[in-house]
């Protein structure tokens, strides 16, 4: 479950370009996968959200809302959910290694 502390506070500012999403009005299901899907359904549907988010004017606001909410879920900013599990884990590598 996504840790909501790291959410940033309800302020339209800093959540504003979330409208701007080429995702925006597309079907969810695109983005999250179902109970139980593996392999090649699950590789295609990812890269099909990942097409989508190849051409979003917002890509980079996504991803770093992604990182620092550490989102468990879905493809967000282009990148699938082992994507970012492994940068989550490198950075917390680094801290410690700090």
């Amino acid at each position: 479950m996504t840790c909501t502390t790291r959410l940033p506070k309800p302020v339209a500012d800093v959540w504003d370009w979330q409208i701007e999403g080429s995702c925006r009005g597309a079907n969810s299901a695109i983005f999250f996968h179902p109970d139980n899907e593996r392999g090649s359904a699950r590789s295609a549907r990812e890269n099909h959200a990942k097409q989508i988010c190849a051409a979003c004017p917002v890509l980079e606001q996504c991803r770093q809302h992604a990182l620092e909410a550490q989102e468990p879920y879905g493809v967000w900013g282009g990148m699938g959910e082992d994507e970012r599990r492994k940068i989550i884990a490198s950075a917390r590598r680094r801290l410690r290694v700090a």
